[in-house]
């Protein structure tokens, strides 16, 4: 009789619940037009579904992990509306409830960033503390302590809100802030590239609607908001790492193994496999599992997420994360789904390479690629190269020799013809993975002036990191902590107020005034967002270029030497044409650009052709 009892236990279905679906809500009217729902409760699996009014379900997916079921339904032509699943086994049943939402108008053709644009990179958790009531919550492990340099601080939607006047005041025309969905690892969370949940913004940057009201409050400026989104890892505190929809839901070894790092394999025709599959499924360390996007359970879940996120808070571009390290063919797809999506979406991936073969190789059309019958169909890529070559140290080269000096700014761009789109790439001298400028440079205000005013006018989408416009330094050997300070004024009781300009330093003063004449200057100029740079081979360390088109043209003279330099205008002759003289948009200073040049040693020139 015992045994009888058992076998009835074990055979009767234990009806559930559902604990999560997702994404939460879709929208009727996509392009995409098949919508993955997963649906996750304790024996979920074991329940035939349907849909109401009409709705057409296209598949329904199983896996070995019955607390899941992955429902597929067809919403083409289908209006906006609320409709109701029913979950069925034998004679029980439970309902939810799920929403078709219309799109915003013309929302398909959203304008992305472009060249046009200058973005400010945030470092979400050091910028600024709007609202302290959720510096620590009570659903995330890791309290505030901004004692600690690798704790949380509290920077948070509300902060970046309540400053955009003063990122708009700069010069930049989009924010890109870290990843701001949940991280609940126990410590070192603040960064929140190794997330817990998709759909949620980490309850201590707000929720979901302050995100939403960010990008609106950045929309009514004219300004636009970059997502950091992550492909490759989630964080080891995701919920589903406690049920796995399936086994290879993450790359297992089984379990842990960390990456080889050695992303050239991606492409080495002589690379080993053994080598190629360990970078793209090594995990980035140990608390970041590795996504296997050659699932297609996977790969649906993080192009359908992407999407949920544009869709819902309005997005104007995507950050994507170690782009390299995913599995190359998924990724490439994830992308272009999202650019059928949406054709004008910008998205630039970190391909952190210090050659410009191998970082073009990644950028959508490229003839490297295509030699391997591959195209990531990414549309952007950054320019590390041209960021290594400043952060060696070129600014401090006062000399030129044959491998030294502005020689090596200008061997940089020998290289553009590597690239698909030489326009649609970022270029930058610091972010949030590396030692300040102004750490290198040890605050020269002139080594400054000549960094910015080269990123501000050469060919690309230029990207400033938080505080280098007033004077923030940092250590990458200190620890990450220290290349990601807080940034002044942002926390109540600051003695400095940098975000004021009667609250700055006289220091700060000069490095802000500088960096928001430049780049208030370059937003309406078209000649340097998508004209022609031909440059001149550097003489006496003097680095000369042009950017020009059929209207205007203007000439930047970068002198790195330590004495001044004066040079004759005849070589630039095809340049110069008829123009007569220049107006140096920093100093208002006329030169005279058919005599004799004269520039003061450690500076720029940035001449407007007349």
């Amino acid at each position: 009789m015992k045994k009888l009892i058992f076998f009835l236990l074990l055979s009767t279905p234990i009806f559930a619940q559902i604990d999560r679906i997702e994404p939460p809500f879709w929208w009727s009217d996509m392009n995409l037009s098949e919508v993955q729902i997963m649906f996750y409760g304790k024996n979920i699996a074991q329940n035939d579904v349907s849909a109401s009014n009409g709705i057409v379900i296209k598949g329904i997916q199983k896996t070995e992990n019955p607390n899941y079921v992955f429902v597929t339904i067809d919403t083409k032509n289908t209006k906006a509306q609320d409709f109701v699943f029913t979950f069925k086994n034998k004679n029980k049943s439970f309902t939810h409830n799920y929403s078709l939402k219309s799109r915003k108008s013309n929302s398909r053709f959203r304008k992305s960033y472009d060249s046009s644009d200058m973005i400010y990179l945030i470092m979400s958790d050091r910028f600024a503390n709007g609202n302290p009531n959720n510096d620590s919550t009570n659903e995330t492990i890791e309290k505030v302590n901004r004692a600690n340099k690798d704790g949380r601080h509290g920077g948070d939607i509300e902060g970046i809100i309540k400053n955009l006047d003063y990122i708009k005041s700069l010069g930049a025309t989009a924010i890109w802030p870290t990843p701001l969905c949940e991280d609940n690892d126990e410590k070192g969370s603040y960064h929140t590239y190794g997330q817990s949940d998709l759909y949620k913004i980490d309850s201590r940057f707000g929720t979901n609607e302050d995100y939403v009201r960010l990008s609106k409050e950045l929309h009514q400026r004219g300004m636009k908001n970059i997502m950091d989104y992550v492909t490759n890892h989630w964080g080891y505190m995701h919920w589903m790492m406690n049920d796995l929809p399936t086994y290879d839901w993450i790359h297992q070894f089984p379990g842990y193994k960390q990456t080889n790092y050695r992303m050239a394999t991606q492409f080495d025709t002589n690379a080993s496999q053994y080598d190629t599959n360990l970078c793209m499924d090594g995990w980035f360390v140990k608390s970041m599992p590795d996504l296997n996007q050659s699932n297609p359970l996977v790969l649906k879940y993080l192009t359908q997420n992407a999407i949920w996120w544009i869709e819902y808070a309005d997005l104007d571009g995507f950050r994507v994360d170690t782009y390299p390290y995913n599995d190359k063919n998924a990724i490439a797809q994830w992308t272009k789904s999202i650019t059928d999506e949406y054709p004008y979406f910008n998205i630039v991936g970190e391909a952190w390479y210090y050659s410009q073969a191998q970082i073009a190789y990644w950028q959508k059309d490229s003839k490297i690629a295509a030699i391997q019958s591959y195209n990531s169909n990414l549309p952007s890529v950054m320019d590390f190269t041209l960021e290594e070559i400043i952060m060696n140290g070129v600014f401090n080269e006062d000399k030129q020799e044959w491998r030294n000096g502005m020689v090596r700014i200008f061997e940089n761009f020998n290289n553009d013809f590597m690239y698909p789109n030489i326009h649609n790439i970022m270029v930058f001298v610091d972010n949030h993975d590396i030692n300040r400028f102004n750490d290198l440079y040890k605050n020269d205000f002139k080594k400054y002036q000549m960094a910015m005013t080269l990123i501000a006018t050469v060919r690309g989408i230029p990207q400033v990191y938080y505080g280098t416009e007033i004077g923030m330094a940092g250590s990458k050997a200190v620890g990450d902590g220290d290349i990601r300070r807080d940034f002044p004024g942002g926390w109540a009781g600051d003695s400095n107020n940098a975000f004021s300009a009667s609250g700055r330093t006289e220091e700060q003063k000069k490095f802000f005034n500088f960096t928001s004449q430049l780049f208030n200057w370059r937003k309406n100029k078209s000649v340097i967002h998508n004209g022609k740079m031909t440059h001149y081979v550097p003489e006496n360390n003097v680095y000369v270029y042009f950017r020009h088109n059929e209207t205007e043209s203007v000439m930047v003279v970068i002198n790195n030497s330590n004495e001044a330099q004066t040079f004759a205008p005849t070589r630039f002759k095809e340049n110069l044409q008829n123009y007569r003289f220049g107006l140096d948009v920093i100093t208002n200073k006329t030169v005279d650009v058919q005599k004799e040049i004269t520039i003061e040693p450690k500076s720029v020139y940035l001449l407007e052709l007349k």
